[in-house]
């Protein structure tokens, strides 16, 4: 395995073609959760249509309806939390966002109805995916068996969802916004169309991709938040100052609202420059790379190696970002943007294969924590009275429990 450190070097990473470097060899065990003919299971062309709806599902357009859908939510889901009290906000924001996300990718129909059974099957499934399974993905030992029935059974669910969905009409489906029904017209060039088994496994993987991205990134925020005050009140300001309402109230959340908010952007910004959720990503050299350093040297990666980088390193390098190990969103506004070389912060990857959900992330992320922050004031309250170390032991690394914070209603 070859690690290239540094925008120079990992810039022949992220430029490469699918004929240079390839995906399918290093994460095909996720066939396991995705299913046949989808994403690293797909042939190119398949792969292509399939992602070409996803992001057109994941664009502006969209984006509009899907703010007033993670406000219902999360407007909800704080009622439980009352005036002041105690939580574990990294258990907190994780329910929060797999709500928010089911009801934008799955629908209404699915947020109300099956949530309950869609949640335990994919928290089964998450369950299924550890170090072993990397190697040994069919492995016969209990988390892979019940991985395997809890797709099984996601499949049965969604089918039902879609013969209900096509027995209502044309009509009907054209007025919903959801992922799912972006995914159930697909139609290939073949003249094919997508079975029910491949739009369930376009379903998980997009809430895979989204769920452990989402929920960690806005929990190392409120964790930062909670233990620096002076910057969590510039973040209430600045909450305010965009949702200002009449009689010092605060107005509805809309679409334009959230991309105004230009320091809680740089705060998840500044969260994924240090804490990526995914700590490395890697190709197979299907020919030879040839790689440049910072120094001008020139390498050839072989044929058949397997070439990494990683963000979590790169991101820390204190000749692109001064202090690394310090939290500070400033970093990323005028004057000093020290994140605009290119390649030197690439926390949802880069180039061909960079994440097509990173807008659908902002947007929700920023949705979600400026409700939360705008009506409570959080205080970090961990054992030690510190941020918690990242767990590396995670597939997808998060913070280490606990995560407690207190918060208090705002006045």
């Amino acid at each position: 395995m070859t690690f290239l450190i540094g925008p120079e070097a990992a810039s022949a990473f992220y430029k490469a073609s699918d004929k240079e470097l390839g995906q399918d060899e290093v994460y095909g065990f996720m066939k396991a959760v995705f299913g046949e003919g989808v994403v690293y299971d797909s042939d190119p062309k398949k792969r292509n249509l399939q992602m070409q709806r996803t992001a057109n599902a994941l664009k502006s357009g969209r984006l509009r309806t899907y703010v007033e859908k993670i406000t219902e939510e999360t407007e909800v889901f704080l009622k439980g939390w009352g005036e002041e009290g105690e939580v574990d906000i990294c258990e907190a924001l994780s329910d929060l966002i797999i709500l928010t996300a089911s009801r934008c990718l799955h629908g209404d129909d699915v947020r109300q109805e099956l949530f309950a059974e869609v949640s335990k099957l994919y928290n089964d499934l998450d369950q299924g995916i550890t170090p072993i399974s990397v190697f040994f993905p069919n492995l016969p030992i209990p988390s892979h068996w019940k991985r395997d029935a809890a797709r099984m059974e996601m499949v049965k669910l969604f089918s039902k969802v879609i013969r209900k969905r096509r027995e209502e009409g044309r009509e009907e489906a054209e007025g919903r916004t959801d992922i799912l029904q972006v995914f159930m017209d697909i139609e290939y060039k073949d003249g094919s169309k997508i079975t029910d088994d491949e739009v369930t496994g376009l379903l998980i993987a997009l809430l895979f991709a989204g769920q452990h991205t989402s929920s960690i990134t806005s929990s190392w925020t409120a964790l930062y938040l909670a233990k620096n005050k002076e910057l969590q009140e510039r973040v209430y300001r600045e909450q305010r100052a965009v949702r200002g309402g009449e009689q010092g109230g605060m107005k509805t959340l809309d679409f334009d609202d959230v991309g105004k908010m230009d320091l809680l952007f740089n705060c998840l910004r500044e969260t994924l420059r240090m804490h990526p959720p995914l700590i490395m990503l890697m190709r197979k050299c299907r020919q030879d790379l040839v790689v440049q350093s910072e120094e001008k040297k020139t390498y050839t990666v072989p044929k058949g190696s397997v070439v990494a980088v990683s963000p979590s390193v790169q991101q820390r390098l204190p000749h692109l970002f001064p202090n690394p190990d310090a939290f500070d969103p400033d970093r990323f506004a005028p004057p000093r943007e020290e994140h605009k070389p290119l390649f030197a912060y690439a926390p949802f990857g880069g180039g061909l294969h960079a994440c097509l959900g990173q807008q659908f992330a902002f947007v929700q992320l920023k949705t979600v924590l400026s409700l939360v922050l705008s009506k409570y004031e959080l205080t970090l309250a961990t054992p030690d009275g510190e941020v918690p170390p990242p767990n590396y032991h995670a597939m997808v690394v998060g913070p280490t429990a606990p995560c407690t914070v207190t918060y208090k209603r705002r006045k």
